[in-house]
């Protein structure tokens, strides 16, 4: 498979032991099938970006207005981040400090409402995001909240039903999820909020990629705020970025500042410059025509993976995908989600256990998978190639019918154990292993084979 693009040469010496870290997930990012849908590769230079000087600069505040001295070029970075942004997408506010998603979508929720009020999202099991909402999360524990679900019968939006949580009179509403395989009516979301002059915040991370490719449709619209990750399809650094829409600042001209308030000093410190500077390399490699193919060729393996695995006797959650990502619901074959995700990592194919619509189980055993093919696209792979994944996921999971969990906590201790101990022995999934390595040294891993 050749040798890592990185020497390495003074790590080795410095921390051996980390250098052999590295080594090791280096050998198994590019022997296994990476199909967590939020997972992706980056390009080697948005890594080489991210190991760079700007690491060592402390740059708390913004642009031409920091509380530190010898920000004179980390404020041009910050700003060809934001420029490229406002182009990219069309909007005319950015902030690209926010760490992660998580810490963003907490930004917007206390920069535009007031402790107390309302907040209206998807709810976890039904696709959506803990802090959309969620009581574990700043925003279910600072806000009130309301909650809407996929229809029982489709298990796709149903936007009438959704309507009928404005009764709940929302003053922020949010579209946009985590485990939704459908296209998003942002149009429809729009008039939702509307009728109760609720904002509305599309939370595109999945996404953004696929906006950006011209193969969803995009929120900038319909939303007065938009949040997205930078990994993910866009294939970036893990970072965020929040962005104010022409709707939005129309609304309320003092939008973005008060979203730039929520995000420093109302939540984080310095912004991670290394990682600003990746996360314009991202957005300079998104704005290209190549990048367009990258994207519909997601949705097209994703679509290729999903009639595979229907033709394998699989449930998907809504019967398909829109998009890039895909919920097989495991309810029939009777296994935990959780038992069928260690079993595929057994076999090579690394994804998450997830809840599905109307899931019986608790989150950590709930009934479903998460699958998704941005990370493959990637590396090259196309429609034929799922076939082919599709077919091994099928089997992996075969092997692995029948594994109950037992509601006593001590029981299911000692299932998990007989269970782990038997499937690192299973001649069957072993071999799938084998076809799987062997299979996957075909495709190069970027960042790390170039």
């Amino acid at each position: 498979m050749g040798k890592s693009y990185f020497s390495y040469s003074t790590l080795k010496k410095t921390s051996p032991k980390i250098f052999k870290l590295i080594q090791q997930e280096e050998t198994r990012q590019k022997q296994v099938l990476e199909m967590i849908a939020s997972e992706n590769y980056t390009s080697t230079s948005v890594i080489e970006t991210l190991g760079s000087v700007f690491t060592n600069k402390y740059s708390e505040g913004y642009p031409k207005r920091r509380y530190y001295q010898g920000n004179s070029v980390v404020d041009t970075v910050e700003i060809y981040a934001q420029d490229l942004a406002k182009k990219l997408f069309g909007v005319p506010h950015v902030n690209v400090q926010p760490y992660s998603g998580s810490p963003a979508n907490a930004a917007i929720v206390m920069g535009l409402l007031k402790p107390g009020e309302k907040l209206m999202g998807l709810a976890l099991d039904q696709g959506g995001h803990i802090t959309h909402g969620l009581a574990v999360s700043l925003s279910g524990k600072f806000f009130k909240t309301a909650h809407y679900s996929v229809s029982k019968k489709t298990r796709q939006l149903d936007y009438d039903e959704v309507e009928a949580v404005l009764k709940a009179k929302p003053d922020l509403i949010i579209c946009g999820f985590t485990a939704y395989p459908r296209t998003i009516d942002f149009a429809r979301f729009r008039k939702i909020a509307d009728k109760v002059n609720a904002l509305l915040m599309a939370d595109v991370s999945h996404i953004t990629g696929l906006i950006i490719g011209g193969v969803h449709p995009s929120p900038v619209a319909y939303a007065d705020v938009v949040m997205t990750t930078t990994h993910k399809t866009l294939r970036g650094p893990r970072g965020a970025m929040i962005m104010v829409t022409d709707r939005g600042l129309k609304r309320d001209p003092e939008m973005g500042k008060k979203i730039d308030a929520a995000v420093f000093p109302g939540l984080q410190g310095g912004p991670h410059d290394n990682q600003t500077a990746a996360i314009a390399v991202a957005l300079e490699e998104a704005s290209k025509p190549s990048f367009k193919k990258y994207a519909s060729q997601i949705v097209k393996n994703a679509k290729a993976l999903a009639e595979r695995l229907v033709k394998n006797d699989l449930d998907l959650v809504s019967g398909g995908t829109d998009n890039h990502l895909i919920l097989v619901d495991l309810q029939r074959q009777n296994v935990s989600g959780k038992l069928a995700a260690e079993a595929l990592e057994v076999a090579g194919i690394v994804t998450n256990f997830s809840l599905v619509p109307y899931d019986p189980m608790p989150p950590f055993y709930s009934s479903g998978i998460r699958l998704g093919t941005p990370a493959l696209t990637t590396r090259g792979m196309k429609e034929k190639d799922m076939i082919k994944v599709g077919d091994w996921i099928a089997r992996a999971i075969k092997e692995v019918e029948g594994y109950v969990l037992p509601a006593d906590k001590e029981d299911r201790l000692e299932l998990l154990k007989k269970f782990r101990g038997d499937i690192v022995k299973n001649k069957n999934l072993l071999k799938i292993q084998k076809e799987v390595t062997t299979f996957a040294k075909k495709f190069p891993v970027p960042g790390i084979d170039s």
